[in-house]
């Protein structure tokens, strides 16, 4: 996937839980071109990062209810142009996508209105290019939900040029049916779909408020861009 054009927004704050998972995931933004930081010391948010400066803030999915909840009235009263997403995975490569598909704007780049879709039933991502382009499509999994650290692996499904109209790439059977995902890059388009949703299991493990301590403690992770001025 390309770098994000420097005239989109690059502020992005990672606010998840998994140390592994947020330090990777700041690596991968950052390599990116964007300003990205990433913490897991949810009430010191508003005291460690300048959130009016913010583009993006990245929730992860095990952060309690409650905090997210306080955590979004106070940005957004800070700062009403900051857009939330809710990470759907504790996948580093599944944030970054995120983010990408969410800041740039690929209305301007030279993909020529690519349209990008996933076909569920078929287990295939589906092009429709009105000019050449260039494609890469990856599948990421988690292979452990043990916290703190979910593992995961990835896959480069393809990576090639393909000519204007339609195009099908299907998914190789070793993707699996449950927390699993698929990011599509289309130049500088950038999509992202869900193959398999994360297990209930796993859903269930969410704290529910701040004081809910069911699961175990992780290394402290806060990390300040050279350009913070905080």
């Amino acid at each position: 996937m390309n770098s994000t054009p420097t005239d989109t927004p690059d502020r992005i704050l990672v606010v998840g839980r998994s140390p592994g998972v947020l330090v990777a995931a700041v690596d991968l933004l950052r390599a990116k071109g964007y300003t990205a930081d990433a913490t897991n010391q949810f009430d010191r948010v508003l005291d460690d990062y300048d959130v009016t400066g913010l583009d993006v803030l990245v929730f992860g999915g095990m952060v309690p209810a409650d905090t997210k909840e306080y955590l979004r009235a106070e940005v957004a009263r800070r700062n009403p142009r900051v857009t939330f997403v809710q990470g759907l995975a504790g996948i580093a490569g599944v944030i970054a996508a995120q983010v990408e598909a969410l800041t740039v704007d690929g209305r301007q780049g030279p993909h020529g209105g690519a349209e990008i879709t996933y076909d569920v039933g078929r287990r295939s991502v589906r092009l429709t290019l009105g000019e050449p382009a260039h494609v890469t499509v990856d599948a990421l999994w988690l292979t452990s939900f043990v916290p703190p650290e979910p593992r995961s692996t990835s896959l480069r499904v393809f990576d090639g040029d393909r000519g204007a109209g339609d195009h099908v790439i299907p998914l190789p059977d070793q993707v699996p049916f449950e927390a699993s995902f698929v990011t599509v890059a289309v130049d500088d388009l950038v999509r992202v779909f869900t193959v398999g949703a994360m297990p209930t299991a796993v859903t269930r493990m969410a704290p529910t408020s701040a004081n809910d301590r069911r699961l175990p403690e992780v290394d402290q992770v806060t990390t300040i861009s050279s350009s913070d001025d905080t």
